[in-house]
């Protein structure tokens, strides 16, 4: 029997239009996205496992400062960062997400240990990187995350009451990024990581580590990893939707995808997309903004990689 898999990752949902990126940027891009879709598949190939793989994805994306996540992540209102991340896996629905952490090289990897070794699911700002101490994680210095692009958006609004989302008009450096993945044995992942809003304040968290909100993992339906305005995918409880409609309503991974972000989301003004993987292999890469960077492999396919709608 041939081996089976497939994975789907995204760099952010938004404005993204052809007429406002230059062919340098696009190529940069699709070089990046198709860099991490190789780092999860690679894994799947061999026969690892869908956790592995959603988790060397999103690393990988997060190793690159075209993405706000890890070394790319916004600055916050006083001139730091703070990033957020969730992992949750399939097989057992065990979870893991830290939110308001700083320094950190790889937040997905924190979120993961969060899973395995803490005995809880979601931990926060200092309680969160004294886990992270306890546990070895190297603390990276300011200047690691310091993207040129990313300080300019933070200085445009700087001492200001204005938030940028990493996917509206004016701020053309999307973001948030994510993984889904159904491994061999038939088990689902996914993951979600970001660096949230250009100058937010108050310790602002979005749905990005938020179990049910912005990543969700059931073996018996789906993986999802969302995008977008984390309020929205918060208030909406997104990723944990998409399964319920599956579950409940028997609709098709495609049709649950649709109803949630196309009319759902819609009706409290959420805009964002998601990126989904079900129990049988199939792959959907749903949103309701001008663009999504996506990209998607099944085994024996061919690799698809998107940024426009």
């Amino acid at each position: 029997m041939t081996p089976s898999y497939s994975l789907a990752i995204h760099g952010g949902a938004g404005t993204i239009l052809k007429s406002e990126m230059s062919p340098e940027k696009e190529v940069a891009y699709t070089k990046a996205l198709r860099e991490a879709l190789d780092a999860g598949e690679v894994i799947l190939k061999k026969g690892g496992s869908s956790v592995d793989a959603v988790i060397a994805a999103v690393s990988s994306m997060e190793d690159c400062p075209l993405f706000n996540a890890g070394r790319g992540a916004v600055f916050n209102a006083v001139g730091g960062h703070e990033m957020d991340a969730s992992i949750m896996d399939g097989s057992n629905r065990m979870a893991g997400g830290a939110a308001g952490i700083s320094g950190i090289k790889n937040p997905i990897c924190l979120a993961r240990d969060i899973m395995d070794k803490s005995g809880h699911v979601l931990l926060i700002g200092e309680g969160a990187m004294a886990f992270a101490d306890a546990q070895g994680y190297e603390r990276m210095p300011a200047d690691y995350f310091h993207d040129a692009f990313r300080y300019a958006q933070w200085k445009d609004v700087q001492g200001t009451d204005a938030m940028q989302l990493d996917h509206t008009v004016k701020d053309r450096k999307f973001g948030t990024v994510g993984a889904v993945a159904l491994d061999q044995q038939g088990h689902l992942a996914a993951a979600t990581s970001t660096g949230g809003m250009t100058n937010k304040k108050f310790g602002r968290v979005g749905d990005s580590p938020v179990i049910g909100a912005g990543t969700y993992a059931y073996d018996l339906t789906c993986a999802v990893s969302c995008t977008g305005s984390g309020e929205f995918f918060l208030r909406g409880v997104v990723a944990y939707d998409v399964s319920c409609l599956m579950e409940y309503k028997g609709m098709t991974l495609q049709a649950a995808c649709d109803e949630v972000i196309q009319r759902r989301l819609m009706e409290i003004e959420g805009d964002g997309g998601l990126i989904a993987v079900d129990a049988l292999g199939n792959i959907a890469l749903p949103f309701n903004t001008e663009g999504m960077y996506r990209a998607s492999v099944k085994a024996g396919q061919e690799v698809f990689v998107g940024i426009y709608g």
